[in-house]
């Protein structure tokens, strides 16, 4: 397809005008909200992350729902309606389906802009782990309740028949059963958001994907007995569309936040193990993976060659060097995941003198006193995310 690239700025491209002209593009001053230039970023940004968070959330919950209402209100063959034929796996798939998508489709469009989040447990989730400030995590929670509502609304208006969404229990599960149902399965998604999309890989662009399929599933498994909530302003909306609380409702609330509570402890518990080292070089390209194999092979050559892991002194005293390995230990795999980029995200082993023993521009002279303690950069090389 033959276009030209977007009019930069905030011009729009009428007919006739310059800005329609791709060859006077130039000529074409930038439109800009009056005094716009005044205000702080911060304050500009936190603006621009809440209208993307609050249209975002919008849209997933308004074709959500729409579809959960459709699932609920065509009735059968026979002209019943489920509430009076029951659940059948073919509507509950629909309404999975239409969680599941909506999700992938708008956290794919609105993650650049707001992170896609859309859920106030995710939101809570990625406040713990450090990976959304908490003012901010505040803001889009204020706007995905404002979102939710917006969403129950639009649906309830725009479609015939009374709002047919609201999450309720079902199949005979007891208000328990529904709060660890509603904890298991935001816990799965949550944890998802992390590794997908928290977690920078090769793979993250493609997370929306991976994020609608997990909601899928969860919602395979929830819509029957909870209602498939695993949001709390999903089921707050419609409940607030239809001035109807249950005794129960709270189950909407505290499930998803313990769900998202216990994603990020684990989360929290395989950073701290350094789970890169666990399966490593997932995502190395051809070239790098060679590379990686050349070093762990030259690695394996300095554990096991003479000097390499340290030296003797005079005095028949073993001195152990400060490089990669101790004394008598099996090489420590390289990891090239970029999880923890940065060496102060990691123990960094026994002293700042490792530097000099990985290759660092100080002399060695400095640090050692025998050419058996230096341990060439060329040959091993240190990933920040391994601990001595």
């Amino acid at each position: 397809m033959n276009i030209n690239t977007p009019l930069q700025g905030g011009s729009i491209a009428l007919p006739f005008t310059k800005a329609a002209d791709p060859t006077k593009r130039d000529e074409v001053g930038n439109l800009r909200i009056p005094l716009a230039h005044r205000l702080p970023t911060n304050a500009r940004n936190h603006f621009v992350a809440m209208s993307g968070e609050f249209v975002g959330t919008v849209l997933f919950l308004y074709l959500a729902l729409a579809g959960t209402q459709v699932a609920n209100s065509i009735p059968s063959s026979a002209g019943l309606t489920v509430a009076e034929t029951g659940s059948n796996p073919q509507q509950l798939q629909y309404i999975a389906l239409c969680f599941g998508f909506s999700l992938a489709v708008n956290a794919w469009v609105f993650f650049r802009i707001s992170g896609g989040l859309f859920n106030p447990a995710v939101t809570l989730g990625m406040c713990l782990i450090g990976a959304l400030p908490w003012f901010r995590g505040v803001l889009l929670f204020i706007v995905q309740i404002l979102g939710g509502l917006t969403a129950a609304a639009l649906v309830s208006c725009m479609f015939p028949g009374a709002e047919n969404a609201q999450t309720t229990l079902g199949g005979g599960t007891t208000i328990v059963q529904g709060l660890f149902i509603e904890m298991i399965l935001t816990a799965v998604l949550v944890f998802t958001i992390f590794m997908l999309a928290a977690e920078k890989h090769k793979g993250t662009f493609i997370a929306p994907v991976g994020i609608g399929l997990a909601l899928f599933v969860c919602e395979l498994v929830g819509v029957y007995f909870t209602g498939g909530s695993l949001n709390p302003t999903r089921s707050f909306g419609p409940a607030v569309v239809n001035h109807n609380f249950h005794g129960y409702h709270w189950i909407y609330w505290i499930g998803p936040f313990l769900g998202s509570i216990v994603a990020a402890g684990f989360y929290k518990f395989i950073k701290v193990l350094e789970y890169e080292t666990a399966n490593p070089d997932q995502d190395a390209d051809k070239a790098t993976a060679r590379k990686i194999e050349a070093e762990k092979a030259a690695a394996a050559q300095g554990v096991n060659g003479e000097g390499a892991a340290g030296h003797t002194n005079g005095g028949g005293l073993h001195i152990p060097s400060f490089g990669r390995h101790r004394h008598g230990l099996p090489a420590r795999k390289p990891s090239n995941s970029p999880a923890m980029a940065h060496r102060n995200e990691s123990f960094r082993g026994f002293n700042d003198r490792e530097e000099v023993a990985y290759g660092q521009t100080e002399s060695t002279s400095q640090a050692v006193d025998s050419p058996a303690m230096v341990v060439s950069h060329d040959a091993v090389r240190r990933d920040p995310g391994d601990i001595v």
